[in-house]
């Protein structure tokens, strides 16, 4: 059966000068995605979809190189937007996505809502879907949005605790049941 394969970007060079949307990979997110890019989870894949976000869009191109398949682009893919505050030490960071995953209907600090950002990112992806003809479908996006669409396919409260425990992580689910067979999986 073909699979819906929520990958979360790898490691970034964080940098508080630049605009979060355009960091890219560091050389070990770049290793890994190279890495993940031979990997049989991939063998089937026969479209990648990326967020508009420069490191999804890495590695997305990444992971598309060894299949020499385009890399398709929906900005609607993106991460929750955060632009209300922009860099956040990872001390405020990391409490405030404690915030934005225990209060799902409450904007941190001007942030986009979870419940927005689940049903963002559910509709994209059902819009892809709906395009999608034939084998694996891999979409390269973000730690938070994939654990919304998560909880969202697998009928869970939105809940920090489905989230991601590091960068460079996948799920998959059945294409055409949308049920996760797992939760996130590293890449290595």
């Amino acid at each position: 059966m073909p699979k819906l394969i929520i990958i979360s970007h790898p490691e970034v060079s964080v940098d508080p000068a630049v605009p979060i949307t355009e960091w890219g990979l560091n050389a070990v997110g770049r290793k890994r995605a190279t890495e993940f890019a031979s990997s049989e989870v991939l063998s089937n894949v026969t479209q990648i979809w990326t967020s508009g976000e420069r490191k999804a869009r890495e590695t997305g191109e990444i992971l598309a190189a060894p299949r020499a398949l385009p890399v398709n682009c929906n900005l609607s893919l993106g991460e929750n937007d955060r632009s209300a505050t922009g860099y956040l030490p990872r001390d405020e960071f990391e409490a405030a996505a404690d915030a934005f995953f225990a209060q799902p209907y409450t904007s941190y600090r001007g942030w986009e809502t979870a419940v927005e950002a689940q049903k963002r990112i559910h509709r994209a992806v059902t819009e892809i879907i709906q395009t999608h003809h034939s084998g694996d479908l891999a979409i390269a996006t973000h730690g938070a949005v994939g654990t919304l669409l998560w909880c969202a396919l697998s009928d869970c409260s939105i809940d920090r605790k489905y989230d991601q425990p590091s960068q460079g992580h996948f799920w998959q689910a059945d294409l055409a049941t949308l049920k996760p067979d797992s939760g996130w999986v590293s890449f290595t």
